[in-house]
């Protein structure tokens, strides 16, 4: 079973990077498809999904941030289909655990958007912060921790996007927003770009193939 937000936002990713990188990746998107339709618990759809990116290492880059998707939509579709308090249970605290080193910020961030269109709210680089990450409470420190890049980096939503590269390829290589920062910001700068915005956005973009990819996936949840 597929999201069909999650459907538009795999495509629009492969999209993006066959755009700018040069790869031709639209034969592969029916197998992303197959794997996120499949009628299988979620760590077989996990092994599934790494088995399309073994067989395709061009999309490594992607890996991570597919994961993100898998999971959101396993929220969003595949948990209809279970036990109402599932993501309560024992099965599910395993899952979490033995999946605890995949996935990226990415996945919160999605779950944001989807409260946005839930709530019928524009979504904000401040409301994310404060109001669903709850950075300036005292018991999400840990928050605060990974998010403190973009804490400290706000007055860049008032900046041209070469700024937000600056600040991105200097972030420490340990930092867990390193990859993500460039397209989040650009993303919470404008939420929605024309084709001309994404085309400045890609100019100074640290990794093109990531970072456009995850723009589109962004963009495709508004």
């Amino acid at each position: 079973m597929i999201d069909p937000k999650i459907e538009i936002a795999l495509g629009a990713a492969l999209q993006a990077f066959s755009k700018y990188s040069g790869i031709d990746v639209s034969k592969i998107h029916s197998k992303f498809l197959s794997v996120f339709a499949l009628e299988d618990d979620f760590l077989t759809k996990v092994d599934a999904l790494d088995g399309v990116f073994n067989d395709h290492p061009q999309l490594e880059v992607l890996r991570e941030v597919f994961f993100d998707l898998l999971m959101i939509n396993f929220f969003s579709a595949d948990v209809k289909k279970l036990e109402e308090d599932y993501l309560d249970t024992k099965e599910w605290e395993d899952i979490e655990e033995e999946t605890l080193d995949r996935g990226t910020e990415l996945l919160n961030l999605l779950l944001y958007l989807n409260e946005c269109e839930d709530e019928d709210i524009e979504p904000e680089l401040e409301d994310y912060l404060k109001e669903f990450l709850l950075v300036d409470e005292d018991e999400f420190q840990d928050e605060y921790r990974i998010y403190e890049p973009v804490i400290a980096h706000q007055i860049l939503m008032e900046s041209p996007v070469d700024e937000i590269a600056k600040v991105a390829v200097k972030l420490p290589e340990d930092s867990e927003l390193k990859e993500l920062f460039y397209p989040m910001m650009c993303f919470f700068q404008n939420t929605n770009p024309s084709a001309e915005d994404k085309n400045q956005i890609a100019d100074k973009a640290v990794d093109k193939q990531f970072d456009m990819p995850v723009l589109s996936i962004l963009t495709s949840f508004i």
